[in-house]
C-alpha cells in the first residue's frame, strides 16, 4: 500500500500545485498566468477524455478537436441569437443548457461517427476520424452568420445562478473542479467491469470476443463517453477565449491533444495534465524565442517516445522508485 501512494505522491502534488500557484500569482498582480493554467485545465480535460479511448481503448483518434469545437459552438450560437435574437429566455445564456447542449451534441457526433468508425481498424480508424473532423471544421466555416472563418464573438458567457463564469477565480476554480471530478470517473470507469473489457479489447480483441464479450459496442460506448468529456470542455473553452472559431475543430488541435496524452503518459490517470502541464509550459517559452515553436517541440516529442514511451508518468515512477 505505501508503495502504491508513494507512486502517486508526485502527481497529487503537482495537483495541489495546479490549484494553488496560478492563485497566487493573480492576488500578486499577475493576472496572466490565471489566465494560463484556466486554459492549461480546459485542454487537461480533452486530453483526459482523448486518453481514455486512446490510453484505455487503444483507438487512435485524430479526430477529437471536433468535439472541442463542437462544444464551443453549442455556447456561442445561443449567445449569439440572445443578442440578436430568435431565440427564447431558455436557449439564450443559459449555463445548465449550454453545457448540456455541448455534452449532448459531443456525444451524439461521437455516436454517429464512431459507429461508422468503428467498424475499421489500424490507420484507416485514424484517418476516417480526421476525415470526419475535417467535414465538421469545413462545414463550420460556411456558416457564413455564424462568422465563417473570420469566428465569431461571444458577447455574453453562460450563466449559472450563485456564479458568474466572468470572474476569473471562480471559472478557474470550476474548471479546476471538473477537471478533478473527471479524472475521478474515468479512475471509476478504467477499473471498473467495462474498464476491464475495454482495456482487454485493446490488448487482446479477438480473445474477448471468444469468450463472449460484444467489444464493438464496449468501445462505441466509450468513444461516446470521450466525445461527451471533450463537448464538456469546448463549452468551458467557448467561455474562456469568449470567440469561437473553425480553428478549434482543425486536425492539427487533435494532434496538440494527442501531443499532451504521450507526453504526460498514455494509459495514466494523471498523464493528461502532465501532458497538458508541459505543453503549455513549452509553448509558452519556445514561443518568447521563436514563431517555428513546433520544430522543437517535435524534437522533444520525438525524443519522449524514442527513450520514455511511458511518457512523463513513466519517468517520474521511476524516480519514486528509486
Amino acid at each position: 500500500m505505501r508503495n502504491i501512494l508513494g507512486k502517486g505522491l508526485s502527481s497529487w502534488g503537482m495537483m495541489v500545485l495546479l490549484l494553488i500557484v496560478p492563485l497566487i500569482f493573480y492576488y500578486t498582480g499577475n493576472a496572466f498566468y490565471l489566465d494560463l493554467a484556466t486554459r492549461l485545465v480546459i485542454l487537461a480535460i480533452a486530453a483526459v477524455g482523448l486518453n481514455f479511448v486512446l490510453g484505455f481503448g487503444g483507438l487512435i483518434s485524430f479526430g477529437h478537436a471536433a468535439f472541442l469545437g463542437l462544444g464551443a459552438y453549442a455556447v456561442g450560437i445561443p449567445a449569439y441569437h440572445e443578442i440578436y435574437g430568435g431565440w427564447d429566455a431558455l436557449a439564450s445564456t443559459n449555463g445548465f443548457f449550454h453545457f448540456g447542449l455541448a455534452i449532448g451534441v459531443g456525444a451524439l457526433f461521437a455516436l454517429v461517427t464512431g459507429a461508422i468508425s468503428l467498424k475499421v481498424k489500424g490507420v484507416h480508424f485514424i484517418m476516417i476520424t480526421m476525415a470526419f473532423a475535417q467535414m465538421i471544421y469545413y462545414l463550420v466555416m460556411s456558416i457564413e452568420e455564424y462568422g465563417g472563418d473570420d469566428g465569431l464573438v461571444i458577447d455574453m458567457r453562460s450563466e449559472f445562478p450563485l456564479i458568474s463564469l466572468d470572474d476569473p477565480i471562480q471559472f478557474f476554480l470550476i474548471a479546476f473542479a471538473s477537471l478533478a471530478l473527471i479524472m475521478w470517473l474515468v479512475h471509476r470507469m478504467v477499473n471498473s467491469r467495462f474498464g476491464m473489457v475495454l482495456r482487454g479489447s485493446k490488448g487482446n480483441e479477438s480473445r474477448m470476443i471468444s469468450i463472449g464479450y460484444p467489444t464493438y459496442r464496449y468501445r462505441l460506448v466509450a468513444y461516446v463517453i470521450s466525445g461527451a468529456i471533450c463537448g464538456y470542455a469546448g463549452a468551458l473553452l467557448g467561455n474562456f477565449t469568449a470567440f469561437i472559431s473553425p480553428e478549434m475543430m482543425d486536425w492539427s488541435r487533435s494532434g496538440n491533444l494527442m501531443f499532451m496524452v504521450i507526453l504526460g503518459g498514455v494509459a495514466t490517470i494523471f498523464g493528461p495534465v502532465w501532458g497538458a502541464i508541459a505543453f503549455i509550459v513549452l509553448e509558452e517559452i519556445l514561443s518568447g524565442f521563436t514563431v517555428y515553436w513546433h520544430l522543437p517541440f517535435g524534437l522533444m516529442l520525438v525524443l519522449v517516445v524514442m527513450f520514455s514511451r511511458g511518457g512523463i508518468s513513466s519517468l517520474l515512477r521511476g524516480k519514486e522508485d528509486k
